[in-house]
């Protein structure tokens, strides 16, 4: 059997299972790049047995919904490869929108040698890639997880970023380090109790990522009363959020806060799901 005839064959179990039959080529492109093979120049090359062996394996996770960031061991964000396991949510491309974002308010409002916070880092992605994308910036990541802070280390270790990890709830290793930052960045759990969630997402990712209260804003109101302590007198905040929280998000913010100025951005799906908060940045 060739790379494409394995690729073809697996495609149609992944739809026969209502699954999408495009993963089956990300997966072997994706393995094959490991391995340095050019699926490309070799797709009519027949396939060696352990590999097509790895691959079917690989093939049967999937088709029990676990997360292909989790087959592959990595996920790719902001053209980065980071490592992704069970301990920690998968980067999303939302997130890439919210650093794009970000990096844009750091040259307007800070420069390039500023102290960064990230809050609740899961894999580090959000802290790491400022980090590489500021050389200058000093960027300090935290996380209630020792496992997921284990993880995010090797990918600085692997992506040669020179960030500080903290382990701790929210801002609290801030706060008890001293730490005073230009900008706080957070992509907290905001999943309600209540709300329906993806199979493949509920299995298989930690819940402690993705479940913010009966609301969904439990922490964002945790890091809003936390953040007068770290924030320096000119300062923002950048959270990621639920679409539809925009509303709740604004008062919670109102109410602790009545003078910063409050910005929301949408993703490219047109949904508000970035929010900004300002202070004394006029």
């Amino acid at each position: 059997m060739t790379y494409q005839q394995l690729v073809t064959f697996s495609q149609n179990r992944l739809i026969e299972n209502n699954l999408h039959g495009g993963f089956a080529f990300r997966l072997m492109l994706e393995m094959c790049e490991l391995k340095g093979i050019n699926l490309y120049m070799d797709k009519d090359t027949v396939i060696s047995e352990s590999f097509a062996m790895e691959y079917s394996a690989n093939i049967d996770r999937l088709l029990l919904n676990e997360p292909m960031a989790y087959v592959l061991g990595f996920e790719w964000f902001f053209g980065r490869r980071f490592i992704t396991d069970s301990s920690v949510l998968i980067p999303r491309e939302e997130t890439e929108e919210l650093v794009g974002h970000v990096l844009a308010d750091i040259d307007e409002y800070f420069g390039e040698s500023c102290v960064i916070g990230d809050v609740a880092t899961g894999s580090g992605n959000l802290g790491i890639t400022l980090k590489l994308e500021l050389p200058k910036s000093t960027v300090v990541c935290s996380d209630i997880s020792g496992d997921a802070i284990e993880t995010a280390k090797k990918n600085a270790n692997n992506l040669g970023a020179d960030v500080t990890f903290l382990m701790g709830d929210m801002a609290q290793p801030f706060i008890e380090n001293k730490i005073k930052c230009d900008v706080l960045v957070c992509n907290p759990p905001y999943i309600l109790f209540s709300e329906e969630v993806q199979t493949s997402v509920l299995e298989y990712e930690p819940h402690v990522a993705l479940f913010g209260g009966e609301d969904g804003l439990d922490f964002y109101r945790q890091l809003l009363d936390e953040a007068p302590q770290i924030l320096k007198e000119k300062s923002m905040i950048a959270f990621e959020m639920g679409f539809n929280q925009k509303e709740n998000l604004t008062k919670e913010v109102v109410k602790r806060f009545p003078q910063a100025t409050i910005r929301f951005e949408k993703d490219l799906n047109g949904l508000d799901r970035m929010c900004f908060v300002y202070f004394n940045c006029n």
